[in-house]
């Protein structure tokens, strides 16, 4: 074959070369939004730019916490110490919920003040990776992970271990860690018996994995509400969403809805809300 007839033939080629190739990492841009998700594969933080949140002044029952956890936020917005925190407690009592809360609260206060990064469950190995790219940025960041567990032969918690006290570099001056669980010591009972029950020297080995909790300056505890508060939940939805109907129907149905569930919670308030708004017609905006 002579030289210009290889041409189209190399340029095939390449081309299908180039599409065999990875496409370049995104480049991570912490001026896109106010709120991101780690992406530990392409080691990219893809912008939120609307995130699913509730009010703050709509979250009934955990006025304590919620007064904490805001002032700890605060002064972390403010360059001044500040501690990890571990929200812990019951399923649907608004955990996760607070933490973006609050996050909106003091950006609305003091805008793009700080940025909100929240890394899933399965990718905590990869956190001395993501720690490194925080660290390039001057903006304050909260760290959440939400739902934080560990099971048997679970040994990632070591890396949080090291992450939020004792590593050589230590967490970032400008970087918090926030993580809610159902669990206060993060970890299974079955893992803690088991390691009672094995272990040379259980109480050692026991007492190694229950102080990765004890690395969180900040225990906040959230407990299912009583029925009143309950109710002060749904009236709060109803009326910023302007539900129309009488305050005893709203009392009687919000029971009954709560009853077929098994529990009371923000949770279950704002599920029943739902039902409500679109039964009503009502779009949740």
């Amino acid at each position: 074959m002579n030289e210009p007839s290889l041409q189209p033939l190399l340029a095939r080629i390449a081309d299908a070369l180039e599409r065999l190739a990875p496409p370049p990492p995104p480049k991570n841009d912490f001026d896109a939004a106010d709120a991101f998700v780690w992406h530990a594969d392409r080691e990219w933080l893809e912008p939120v730019t609307s995130v699913n949140r509730v009010e703050l002044e709509l979250l009934k029952g955990v006025e304590r916490v919620r007064d904490i956890l805001y002032e700890n936020t605060e002064r972390f917005a403010n360059a001044l110490p500040a501690n990890n925190v571990l929200l812990w407690g019951a399923r649907g009592t608004g955990k996760s919920s607070l933490v973006k809360a609050v996050h909106a609260a003091i950006n609305a206060k003091m805008p793009r003040r700080l940025v909100l990064v929240e890394i899933h469950r399965e990718d905590i190995p990869t956190l001395p990776r993501l720690l490194a790219i925080l660290r390039g940025t001057k903006r304050r960041c909260i760290l959440f992970c939400d739902d934080l567990s560990f099971d048997a032969e679970d040994t990632s918690y070591k890396s949080l271990k090291a992450v939020l006290e004792g590593g050589i570099e230590g967490r970032p001056e400008n970087v918090i860690l926030y993580a809610t669980s159902n669990r206060r010591h993060l970890l299974s009972r079955e893992m803690i018996e088991n390691e009672r029950s094995t272990a040379i020297h259980a109480s050692e080995a026991v007492e190694e994995k229950v102080s990765l909790s004890d690395r969180f300056g900040l225990w906040l505890g959230f407990h299912n509400v009583d029925q009143q508060t309950f109710h002060e939940i749904v009236r709060g939805y109803a009326k910023r969403y302007g539900l129309d109907i009488p305050e005893e129907q709203l009392k009687r149905e919000a029971n009954e809805w709560s009853i077929t569930r098994g529990s009371r919670s923000g949770r279950v308030a704002w599920q029943f809300i739902q039902d409500l708004a679109g039964r009503l017609g009502k779009r949740l905006e």
